[in-house]
């Protein structure tokens, strides 16, 4: 019997949960040419002109393409995009939050939080093992990309060694929304313990709003005192905001 010209056979397996909540049933293993031809010019155009010749929704459907390959998923994307707000939230959003997205499984989730765990493991590649005030504006990038968009607290310290160079970047501590655990005594012990000379404090506000609590500062200061009877410095404590950051530093609390 010949093939209605109208279809195209799709050979890509499936794996369970890529056929989520489908906008149109389709033919099984088939794809509508006009969808097909529009995954074409998409592609095109993004290895023309790249990410920045796409807006997030398109940039978003080249990645639901290999999530859901049999289906129409520009309906999907934007409608991420209308929970999330842009592509980055879509992407950085905890794995519970997006399945309560429909059409959103267990293939859409591992696939956007590898592409998150890629983005992480290049963003810290640019810094570790670099002098950090020649790659300061690398260091926020990779502070950014890891920390802007997470909807709870975390705690991470960068430590250096004598010449500024970053040998270790650990989590110290997560909390709530407004709100995460730091103790001193532990962050001293383990820079003795990695024989840092130096440290960077770095958390979150999930707010967005990278303005210091009085116990931000409170705990900079209790900080700064643990460090500095051990001959440690304290370099700065960096609050990072959505799309801002701010500098202890930089604005006179260190």
């Amino acid at each position: 019997m010949a093939q209605d010209p109208a279809f195209e056979d799709v050979s890509l397996p499936l794996f369970p949960g890529s056929e989520e909540a489908p906008a149109a049933p389709l033919s099984p293993g088939r794809l509508p040419s006009y969808i097909k031809d529009h995954r074409a010019r998409l592609r095109e155009r993004f290895m023309a002109g790249g990410a920045a010749a796409m807006p997030d929704y398109e940039l978003l459907e080249l990645v639901l393409f290999r999530s859901i390959p049999r289906r129409d998923v520009k309906p999907l994307a934007r409608q991420l995009l209308d929970t999330f707000g842009d592509f980055n939230r879509v992407v950085t959003a905890s794995p519970e939050r997006l399945a309560q997205v429909k059409g959103i499984g267990d293939a859409v989730i591992t696939d956007l939080k590898v592409l998150e765990a890629a983005a992480h493991r290049m963003a810290r590649a640019r810094v570790m093992q670099r002098q950090v005030i020649s790659s300061w504006d690398a260091l926020l990038d990779y502070c950014h990309t890891t920390m802007a968009h997470r909807e709870t607290e975390q705690f991470r310290i960068l430590f250096l060694d004598r010449k500024n160079v970053l040998i270790a970047d650990e989590e110290q501590a997560r909390g709530t929304v407004d709100h995460v655990p730091v103790y001193p005594r532990e962050v001293a012990k383990r820079a003795l313990e990695l024989n840092a000379s130096a440290l960077i404090l770095v958390h979150n506000h999930p707010s967005g709003d990278p303005t210091p609590s009085d116990s931000d500062i409170g705990v900079t200061e209790q900080m700064q005192a643990a460090l500095t009877a051990l001959g440690i410095t304290l370099h700065d404590h960096l609050i990072i905001g959505k799309s801002a950051e701010l500098s202890f530093r930089a604005q006179g609390y260190l």
